[in-house]
């Protein structure tokens, strides 16, 4: 049975059955220019009149001020585009994900473990510890382990996370009073807030340091004066 030419499979064939576009388009985030296919788009953005546009024609003014038709909300109907540079678009977008990044601090649950029979050097250490974790914006999950009869020194236990809880007194707030979860006894700590000392009030700050009125006297807002007490009959016209 005869048969017909067979497909040609070079490979030398870039453009064999491939869409130029297609790996451009996996790499974008936003459909640009020719890679938007609809009919009509809706131009939103500066320097230009908002509304509906046919593609060829946002194409025609984009390409006029020499920068990008791009496609910022693709599901809307019609899709919503801007004219813009593409590159200085993307560029601002990754600056302002890398600085709420560098902003953003994932806390994290730091625990530490006492028994009880913990002696003053272990407790030092394990509070520096906290103290740093603290400091370094982390929670810090304490408790008290009882192993065995142990569990009869349950008040120990809570002499020691209270002890801890004044050592954490500058850095870190007790949430809550120290609560059993099994065979151990729990405390946890939140960091606090660094608070800018105050600079002092007014009335506290020497006299030279307090700052000048220049203005003249007459354009000083006058301060109200306390009312004179009224004299006493001993007080009148001399003798």
């Amino acid at each position: 049975m005869p048969q017909g030419p067979r497909p040609s499979f070079n490979s030398n064939n870039p453009n064999r059955g491939r869409n130029p576009n297609f790996r451009r388009e996996q790499q974008q985030e936003h459909r640009t220019n020719r890679m938007i296919r609809v009919p009509e788009v809706r131009l939103v953005g500066e320097n230009i009149e908002v509304g509906v546009y046919r593609t060829e024609e946002a194409l025609r003014m984009a390409e006029e001020q020499g920068l990008d038709l791009v496609e910022i909300s693709p599901n809307a109907v019609p899709p919503v585009c801007r004219i813009i540079d593409y590159n200085k678009f993307l560029y601002e977008k990754k600056k302002k994900e890398k600085e709420m990044k560098a902003k953003a601090h994932k806390s994290e649950v730091k625990e530490i473990r006492f028994t009880p029979n913990t002696d003053d050097h272990d407790f030092d250490f394990k509070a520096k510890h906290a103290e740093k974790f603290l400091k370094d914006g982390n929670k810090v999950k304490t408790y008290v382990q009882f192993k065995g009869r142990a569990i009869m020194f349950k008040e120990r236990g809570e002499l020691i996370l209270l002890k801890f809880a004044e050592r954490l007194a500058e850095v870190g707030a007790l949430e809550g009073m120290p609560t059993m979860e099994g065979k151990r006894m729990i405390a946890i700590f939140a960091p606090k807030s660094a608070k800018k000392k105050s600079e002092g009030s007014k009335e506290d700050r020497p006299k030279e340091d307090r700052p000048k009125d220049d203005r003249p006297r007459e354009e000083r807002p006058q301060q109200p004066r306390e009312p004179r007490p009224a004299p006493t009959p001993s007080e009148g016209k001399p003798e």
